[in-house]
């Protein structure tokens, strides 16, 4: 390298290391030293003990609520993401018309993404409440309203209902692109014949792909990874019979209620695992339904 080179390169790693050392300080040292612990029985105050692969084995083979906690989280997942990209897919298209105010319709939709989630999960609590709004619009049709959160069987709709609350992030983001499709295809569309229902299908869902596919890996991540909603909206936290126990609830209670650092290090790792393989095979199956403009098949 050249003086010239070598002086570029250290004032590069001179701005990075801030990142580079927080990385490695609060992000790949601990994930490292969770790899450990998740092998060890360690309660944070004494030293810990090593167990190798016991804390696996006794989740995969003799823990009934972590299968539950599992089940739960591919159930609210399954239903909550492609739920939220079809009513931001359904938004977006309402927007994207000319109709009046569709700037402040805009700004409503995306503003409860704003809002804080401990704060939206405080009010869902008051609005499913027994006697709260929601069981008081039934009831103006006659149909008794459940116990939604005391509920085993209505706890996780509810919670879907509240995670539907925030489908104006992946609004937006549909609009800007709906926005950036070029009105010549649709133009070209109208001449051969197509009427609206097919321009959206053959046009704008094609274009869409790219963004749906983002929408679809984060909402996955997060859906696997939901906290908030059922520690402020259960309580016991995983609501009646564990019908609502999460993985990262669960692992929560084992490492801060419990003090099982092991067993909730354990936990996370097959948590990673399993958000992984999803991950996976989301972008191999992209193959066959993502479509980018300059890509060449």
């Amino acid at each position: 390298m050249s003086r010239l080179r070598r002086r570029e390169a250290l004032w590069f790693y001179l701005f990075a290391s801030p990142w580079i050392i927080g990385f490695v300080v609060f992000l790949l040292g601990p994930m490292i030293a969770s790899i450990y612990i998740s092998l060890t029985d360690w309660d944070s105050f004494t030293p810990p003990k090593w167990v190798g692969l016991d804390n696996y084995t006794r989740l995969l083979t003799d823990d009934p609520v972590f299968w539950k906690a599992l089940w739960n989280t591919f159930y609210y997942a399954a239903i909550s993401v492609p739920l939220g990209l079809v009513i931001g897919l359904w938004l977006a298209n309402l927007l994207n018309k000319g109709v009046r105010l569709r700037k402040l319709f805009r700004t409503l939709i995306y503003l409860p993404t704003l809002v804080p989630l401990v704060a939206t999960a405080m009010i869902f609590k008051m609005v499913l409440a027994p006697s709260g709004p929601v069981n008081d619009g039934l009831g103006l049709f006659g149909i008794p309203g459940p116990s939604w959160l005391l509920e085993a069987v209505w706890v996780k709709p509810a919670l879907i209902l509240l995670s539907v609350w925030g489908a104006g992030a992946a609004t937006v983001l549909l609009l800007a692109a709906m926005k950036g499709i070029p009105r010549e295809l649709y133009e070209a569309a109208e001449v051969d014949g197509a009427g609206p229902v097919r321009q959206f299908w053959s046009i704008t869902i094609p274009q869409l792909t790219p963004i749906i596919f983002f929408n679809l890996i984060m909402g996955l991540i997060g859906a696997f990874q939901v906290f908030s909603q059922v520690y402020i909206l259960t309580k016991p936290v995983g609501g009646p019979d564990n019908a609502s126990q999460m993985m990262v609830p669960l692992l929560f209670n084992e490492a801060f209620s419990f003090y099982h650092m092991g067993y909730a290090s354990a936990i996370s790792w097959l948590l990673f695992a399993v958000i992984l393989v999803f991950t996976l095979i989301a972008f191999r199956t992209a193959r066959r339904w993502v479509f980018y403009e300059t890509e060449v098949k």
